[in-house]
């Protein structure tokens, strides 16, 4: 910007602009100049002295000076409120994009391994199955409740993909793989023994190719293969008593571990993977849920 200089009525200032035209266009130029122009003419100030003694103006003409002059300074003052309320809704828009990307990012794909604590009042003695397949010194229940918290820390993300070798083997899973880990857990192999059972009654499964590497990921199969192989109980889940950790819970498309740990009503948490917007893995949900299908129990 150079000197300013009185020109008659007008005040001249020489301004040059240099830009790189990657960051901006004539367009933004002119809106700085546009911006630049109303803002001079907001901070002019009236001469009176100078309207007497120079232009020997009559008081009526001085008055409609200052009124032109104060309807240009409220023009202006408009322009100026205009330009600060765009700027303040635009500045609103980018926190309410930057807070929802943030949330994306942290929400996506970010579920939790934490547990929820126990808020029951009323202690549930925890059932043990008889059977310990594995042979490690921990009955089959024990072994298919830690089995399936040890999936859960290893903080899988949600993805439907198919595995040449059946279980998911690059952090990525569903639903069915947590029930899949936890019966490894306890020695089983669900995928061979959905396949057996595919095979020795192919008639309560809607199979038309059988496929062992997909098969007993799919939550339809798993509610035919444990209502044959399982012991079924309630699906009340008022009778919390009846709900144990390490049992199977299967929804209308959807399967989980029951938890051993509940909320103050008593009822059992579930440890499931259903999206990739899930908070948390262990979550309390039978409640909400009217969809339950099936309650089993490894025998």
């Amino acid at each position: 910007m150079g000197k300013y200089e009185k020109n008659g009525n007008r005040i001249d200032m020489p301004v040059n602009i240099t830009i790189a035209h990657a960051v901006a266009d004539g367009y933004h130029i002119g809106l700085f100049f546009e911006y630049l122009q109303n803002e001079i003419k907001c901070t002019q100030k009236i001469e009176i002295v100078d309207i007497l003694i120079a232009d020997k103006l009559g008081r009526s003409t001085i008055y409609k000076e200052l009124e032109r002059r104060t309807h240009e300074t409220w023009t202006c003052t408009n322009y100026r409120l205009d330009f600060m309320k765009k700027k303040k809704f635009i500045f609103i828009i980018l926190v309410i994009v930057v807070v929802i990307v943030i949330g994306i990012f942290l929400r996506y794909q970010h579920t939790s391994p934490k547990r929820l604590p126990d808020l029951s009042e009323q202690k549930y003695e925890q059932v043990h199955s008889s059977i310990d397949y594995d042979q490690d010194d921990i009955d089959d229940q024990t072994d298919i409740l830690q089995g399936a918290l040890d999936y859960i820390n290893t903080k899988p993300k949600y993805k439907s993909k198919y595995y040449n070798s059946g279980y998911s083997n690059d952090n990525y899973g569903v639903c069915t793989d947590v029930v899949a880990f936890a019966m490894q857990a306890a020695g089983y192999d669900l995928m061979q023994l959905v396949n057996e059972d595919i095979q020795n009654h192919p008639e309560d499964y809607d199979i038309q190719e059988p496929d062992s590497n997909i098969d007993f990921r799919r939550v339809k199969n798993l509610q035919v293969f444990f209502a044959n192989n399982a012991e079924s109980l309630t699906t009340d889940v008022s009778k919390t008593e009846q709900w144990q950790g390490g049992d199977i819970i299967i929804f209308q498309k959807h399967i989980g571990i029951v938890s051993d740990r509940r909320n103050k009503n008593g009822v059992s948490y579930v440890i499931h993977h259903n999206d990739p917007w899930q908070k948390s893995y262990e979550q309390d949900i039978l409640e909400k849920r009217d969809d339950i299908v099936g309650h089993y129990r490894w025998k």
